[in-house]
């Protein structure tokens, strides 16, 4: 970025001058052509001033680690120098003073334009989601980033093969491609919003699968984008767009002392073979699943996929197949298209009573119970 020219800033290098201490003074003229860099090294004093056009004065003492000074202001560089010039603009021209050598001209290039490290080119969804008790979604993966964030109550989010509870406050941000699922606890009626969005150029891959605790700046940025979303003023998509780089930058700010914890290869490996496994699961909720054929499906022994859900999970892969399973059937009691026979038999029960059984172990009520408590 260019900067204004202060004699603080370059009197390592020179000084400002009066105009008049260079009025009537022999000069010569160096012609600039814009998107190339000319540089010099200054053999004695050295004087520059510039005519008329935004011209960009770039110094060093070693031939490295460039000041980029916007040249507004007659210059005196010391001997031994280093300078570049640079116009924006086509045919500019430098007052020179001194004979300074010149050492190349090369192409400019963008370097003295700030560019956005993390900037959010489009917007795909952004929902308020007030979801009923046990609230249960079996997962997706999509090449958009998601972020959610709870607002009320607390939901669990399954992504690398982990279970994160998310508390109110509290925000994770998916990367693109990265499955994940939610659900909440019994009892549990979560509040939370989801934010799914694109970013063509880098991403913030270090937030990925990261739960922030609270951060404050960031849900107050939050804040201004669902009243933004809410009033739909003018230009309201531009400023959500601007708000969510924001948001971001926050993020990363306000955890940068709170480092992800970097898992050995081992580890990584393990989370992805439980991913994996979910996944599977959550593809195939509707057949009759076994743990050997989840097993198979990962390329795993059974054995070595139940030590890894007892490890990482502290529930058996059975166990999971069987909260999915019941997750799944609430939600098609919720729908009201098929009765209880049917959703036993669609999700693979060998009788109707014995789903009733599970699901009354499970939620502390029966199907029917439950279907009036959601109707």
């Amino acid at each position: 970025m260019i900067r204004s020219l202060y004699q603080e800033d370059i009197r390592d290098f020179g000084r400002i001058l009066p105009a008049s201490e260079l009025e009537g003074q022999k000069h010569g003229c160096i012609t600039l052509h814009a998107g190339m860099t000319q540089v010099f090294k200054t053999a004695g004093i050295t004087c520059l001033s510039g005519v008329g056009s935004m011209t960009v004065l770039s110094v060093s003492d070693q031939n490295e680690a460039y000041q980029d000074f916007y040249l507004d202001k007659p210059v005196e560089l010391k001997a031994g120098i280093w300078f570049k010039l640079a116009s924006l603009e086509e045919g500019a021209l430098v007052q020179v003073w001194g004979e300074p050598e010149f050492v190349e001209e090369r192409k400019t290039g963008d370097r003295f334009f700030v560019r956005s490290r993390l900037r959010v080119d489009s917007l795909c969804t952004l929902f308020y989601q007030e979801r009923e008790r046990g609230f249960f979604f079996s997962g997706e993966s999509h090449p958009m980033l998601e972020l959610t964030y709870v607002d009320q109550g607390s939901l669990h989010s399954v992504v690398d093969g982990q279970d994160i509870l998310l508390h109110q406050g509290d925000m994770m941000l998916y990367g693109p491609g990265q499955w994940h699922m939610q659900y909440a606890d019994i009892g549990v009626a979560p509040r939370f919003v989801t934010i799914s969005f694109n970013m063509e150029e880098a991403q913030p891959e270090d937030l990925f699968n990261r739960k922030f605790p609270s951060p404050q700046k960031a849900i107050s940025i939050l804040q201004q984008i669902l009243r933004e979303h809410d009033q739909g003023a003018r230009d309201a998509d531009d400023s959500i767009l601007s708000l969510l780089t924001l948001l971001l930058v926050a993020l990363r700010r306000e955890t940068a002392d709170a480092a992800k914890p970097q898992l050995s290869n081992s580890a990584n490996n393990e989370n992805e073979i439980i991913r994996k496994a979910q996944q599977f699961i959550g593809n195939r909720v509707e057949q009759k699943l076994s743990v050997p054929m989840v097993a198979g499906g990962v390329d795993v022994s059974p054995s070595y996929l139940t030590a890894l859900f007892h490890k990482h999970l502290q529930i058996s892969p059975g166990e999971y197949i069987r909260r999915i399973k019941l997750q799944k059937s609430k939600q098609m009691i919720r729908e009201g298209n098929l009765n209880f026979t049917e959703i036993a038999s669609a999700l693979q029960y060998s009788t109707v009573h014995h789903f009733s059984r599970q699901f009354k172990e499970k939620f502390g009520l029966t199907p029917t119970e439950y279907a009036r408590s959601v109707r």
